[in-house]
């Protein structure tokens, strides 16, 4: 009987460097209101645990509107060049969270918005990270998370193109798209920013769940790059599950399989990680 820890499962660079951010700022508040715009990563134990701290989410710019003192945290995902203006109105304090990796992104597209280029995302729309890189890529830009999307593009003539990626994105669902895109404009810059975090932790998942009779999948309903992990865990093994914590774990489900393989997302905390692993042990 054998358990498989993937070695990238959990906090990436990224989201540590929020999460630590985040509890250093609580530290040091000293009665001070503190704010996140935006869940400061996507799990759900974790705004738990800040919220019992004194830490208060804010969920809209309806929100941000009735704040008029205290510490605002940018959320690792970034946000939108707009709320940096609205905040810096307020008087604010601002303290940015934002991944560097999703800060550079936002740099790029500013630059090559500046240069006339239509900007491309590829990522779910619907995703914050997105929204926020949306938000400095100009009035020319288009997101696309699928083929059909990307078949339906249709590039004015003559318009040159600088396509970027969400950081969590798929990489070789990124490669397809970005090959239909190219045939659509004479000149299109590719710049592939998806993490290598991501990329590491997903060609590993995929190498673990190639060689196990089981593959359970640790991270909240809402984060994309676990959604990632788990779709590519279940077209390498059929019995893939997707849990948030222990509690979502059927361990009768794994009585009759000889191999597990255990991986998580990247704002998956090691103590949840753990939890599973030994449980699982104790099973076999």
């Amino acid at each position: 009987m054998k358990v498989v820890r993937a070695k990238t499962a959990g906090f990436c660079f990224g989201v540590k460097r929020a999460v630590d951010t985040v509890y250093s700022e609580v530290e040091k508040a000293a009665g001070e209101k503190i704010y996140t715009y935006g869940p400061i990563i996507h799990n759900q134990e974790v705004i738990r645990d800040m919220e019992n701290r004194g830490v208060a989410v804010l969920r809209s710019e309806e929100d941000l509107d009735r704040v008029s003192e205290g510490t605002v945290i940018i959320r690792s995902h970034g946000v939108a060049e707009e709320i940096y203006e609205k905040l810096e109105k307020k008087g604010v304090r601002i303290v940015d969270a934002t991944c560097p990796f999703v800060k550079k992104i936002h740099n790029i597209v500013k630059e090559n918005s500046r240069k006339g280029k239509h900007i491309v995302i590829i990522g779910n729309p619907e995703h914050p990270e997105v929204q926020g890189i949306r938000g400095w890529a100009g009035e020319k830009v288009t997101v696309i998370q699928s083929a059909e999307e990307a078949e339906n593009f249709r590039p004015g003539e003559q318009e040159e193109v600088c396509i970027v990626s969400q950081t969590t994105f798929n990489y070789n669902k990124f490669k397809y798209l970005v090959e239909i895109i190219s045939e659509k404009s004479y000149d299109v810059s590719v710049l592939n920013t998806i993490c290598n975090a991501t990329k590491e932790r997903q060609t590993e998942a995929l190498s673990i769940a190639e060689t196990v009779d089981a593959m359970i999948v640790i991270g909240d309903k809402h984060s994309s790059n676990t959604q990632k992990l788990f779709e590519i865990c279940r077209g390498a093994c059929n019995n893939t599950y997707y849990i948030q914590t222990l509690d979502d774990l059927d361990l009768n489900q794994l009585g009759s399989v000889e191999t597990v393989g255990i991986t998580a997302g990247a704002s998956t905390p090691n103590n949840i990680i753990e939890e599973v692993q030994n449980n699982v042990r104790i099973i076999f």
